[in-house]
């Protein structure tokens, strides 16, 4: 199956806000091996809609298109879609009664450019949307499918996971598909294709490796498609068994998750508890943990002590020590880890300290210095980074290359490696 996926807004073309959902829906895809041929952003006009409608339609068997379904005049999918598919608006019952009990709900007045989210194309099944007003519209013509969805993101995945992925699965009801997902950190997507570079020259043409790369993690999958479950099933396992051994130096787990996650599951079956005390990455480090379901279970909290002053009197950094090798230095980042463990009686404790940029470094330590330590049961370990001048960078990269320090501890003073 190939698909396009077409976003529309000028909010996107003018650079107001990021296209996300084309990413999403891209990243999902993989998994039912579907083929994206183009992506596109458009403006909302008649015209760039409708050609886009068109061209889409001879690349694609299904096209995805998000955005355009609010209640203002600049927003012109649904009656430029009638017209493409010549057809008529018809007002659905339904999704009236939802949109009144969602205006109803919040004491707020209904207009009648309310009611008109509840207008649909004739042809189409309304994919009902349980997040928001604006329903999402599926119309099939043969062997093409075209579907309209939100675009502001969560109701645009909640219709992608309830409808779109079925009809998906459907399409390979003579196909069994089967996924195995491989955690590693701690080496490069070069030196990681190196390792690896003969067991992928093995794969067979039913099975694909894809290399998903963030700036400290890569997730390896491994696809496979074929007609026999079982037989897929486990050859697709055998090649994760040979990549597992290979890369046993590397593997944090063997399933599809994040290294918070992970660790968050870690942390639960060894009744552990972890603090941080973030300077540089001003709190991402602790959104990011506790983003997750299950850490309140082991995550205490943690400290921001951006200044100086806030270092010595959280976590009893000495003044000494900051004068002497300054707020980022290898000396310091210790006694902010070991001081956040100790404050707050935690098995382990993670401080990053360092300069994001742009300003503020210097011949000795130019912006892009980070130092990170990970206070554990039995040491404290500490890493030096360099990393470039991209503020918002660096802090990322601060913030996950963090997390891959205290699983090495936890490994090394837990010996907790991959489920």
């Amino acid at each position: 199956m190939k698909a396009e996926i077409i976003t529309i807004g000028d909010e996107i073309l003018i650079g107001q806000i990021i296209d996300t959902n084309s990413g999403w829906i891209a990243q999902q895809l993989q998994k039912f091996e579907v083929d994206i041929v183009q992506m596109t952003s458009i403006p909302d006009t008649e015209e760039a809609i409708f050609n886009t409608l068109k061209s889409a339609s001879s690349r694609a068997d299904l096209i995805l298109i998000t955005g355009g379904l609010g209640p203002t005049k600049d927003d012109v999918t649904k009656n430029t879609a009638a017209k493409y598919f010549g057809t008529t608006l018809t007002r659905d019952e339904r999704v009236l009664l939802h949109v009144t009990s969602f205006f109803e709900s919040r004491n707020l007045e209904m207009l009648e450019i309310n009611r008109q989210q509840a207008d649909v194309l004739a042809n189409c099944e309304v994919l009902f949307n349980d997040y928001g007003t604006a329903p999402g519209m599926l119309v099939s013509q043969g062997n093409k499918h075209y579907i309209f969805m939100p675009g502001v993101p969560f109701e645009m995945k909640h219709l992608m996971e309830q409808r779109v992925f079925p009809l998906i699965e459907s399409q390979y009801r003579d196909s069994v598909i089967h996924h195995e997902t491989i955690l590693v950190g701690g080496i490069g997507e070069s030196y990681l294709a190196e390792e690896i570079k003969d067991i992928e020259t093995e794969l067979p043409l039913t099975i694909k490796l894809a290399y998903l790369p963030t700036l400290a993690f890569i997730r390896l999958r491994l696809s496979g498609k074929s007609k026999n479950k079982s037989d897929l099933v486990q050859e697709v396992k055998l090649f994760k068994s040979k990549l597992l051994h290979r890369l046993k130096n590397y593997v944090i787990a063997d399933y599809d998750t994040t290294i918070e996650a992970f660790l968050i599951k870690q942390f639960m079956h060894q009744g552990l508890t972890l603090t941080t005390a973030e300077s540089c990455t001003g709190g991402s480090l602790a959104a990011s943990i506790t983003a997750n379901p299950g850490s309140s279970e082991i995550f205490v909290g943690g400290t921001i002590p951006y200044s100086n002053k806030l270092k010595q009197q959280l976590l009893a950094v000495s003044e000494t020590t900051l004068n002497q090798f300054g707020a980022v230095s290898e000396q310091t980042a210790i006694e902010m880890a070991a001081g956040a463990k100790s404050m707050f009686s935690t098995d382990y404790a993670i401080a990053t300290t360092g300069i994001a940029g742009p300003g503020g470094g210097s011949a000795e330590k130019p912006v892009g210095t980070v130092w990170v330590a990970v206070a554990g049961k039995k040491e404290i370990i500490t890493k030096k980074f360099q990393f470039n001048n991209d503020r918002l960078i660096n802090i990322e990269r601060t913030r996950m290359n963090a997390l891959v320090l205290l699983w090495k501890l936890l490994l090394k003073e837990e010996g907790q490696g991959h489920e």
